[in-house]
């Protein structure tokens, strides 16, 4: 098993090819796992067992001073920082936000700063988290709404019809296409 996983980590080498075809020069991968890799989020996972447990994992809510809570949380973004220095990990600060989530109307416009390395972390009251829209409340109405326009939209209808295999022929695809987007959509039945 560790052979496997030395072979896998190590001895990796690419190539890259541009759109016109041009190719760069054999390059030795130093570091990582092979992505879309089914061990690769284990072997992850592993490596990054020993993360620092920070104050605000623990305590996942706080009542009152904004000032306490951003302080906790810049805190803790330095201890995670000095972490990934130590294990040669970079954070990825264009894809990192901060947010809260609550019920207080009062505070529905308070913006958290979040401080990590001498920057402030962009605030973003609707965050998406792998792939789902979370707003204040928690109650991903936004991302439903979303979804629901995305798949009844006629492209979505269309492309579902067309398939990749499968799918309707010409014909119907055109009267389905005419009939999306040619007839005006009414919102009661024709009486």
């Amino acid at each position: 098993m560790t052979r496997m996983i030395m072979e896998m980590v190590g001895n990796r080498s690419f190539t890259l090819t541009t759109g016109n075809g041009k190719q760069s020069r054999l390059r030795r991968l130093k570091n990582g796992v092979p992505q879309g890799s089914v061990l690769a989020p284990l072997l992850f996972n592993i490596y990054i067992s020993d993360l620092p447990t920070t104050v605000s994992r623990k305590y996942a809510y706080a009542d009152g001073d904004w000032q306490v809570v951003e302080g906790v949380l810049s805190k803790d973004m330095a201890t995670i920082g000095e972490y990934l220095e130590t294990w040669k990990l970079q954070l990825s600060i264009t894809k990192q936000v901060s947010t809260a989530f609550h019920l207080n109307n009062k505070q529905a416009r308070r913006e958290l700063k979040v401080n990590y390395n001498r920057t402030i972390l962009p605030f973003c009251s609707v965050p998406k988290y792998l792939g789902v829209t979370l707003d204040r409340t928690l109650t991903c109405r936004r991302h439903l709404e979303s979804l629901r326009k995305k798949l009844t939209s006629p492209e979505a209808l269309l492309r579902r019809l067309a398939g990749s295999g499968w799918g309707a022929g010409a014909t119907t695809l055109r009267k389905a296409t005419l009939r999306s987007f040619l007839v005006p959509q009414c919102s009661h039945p024709p009486y």
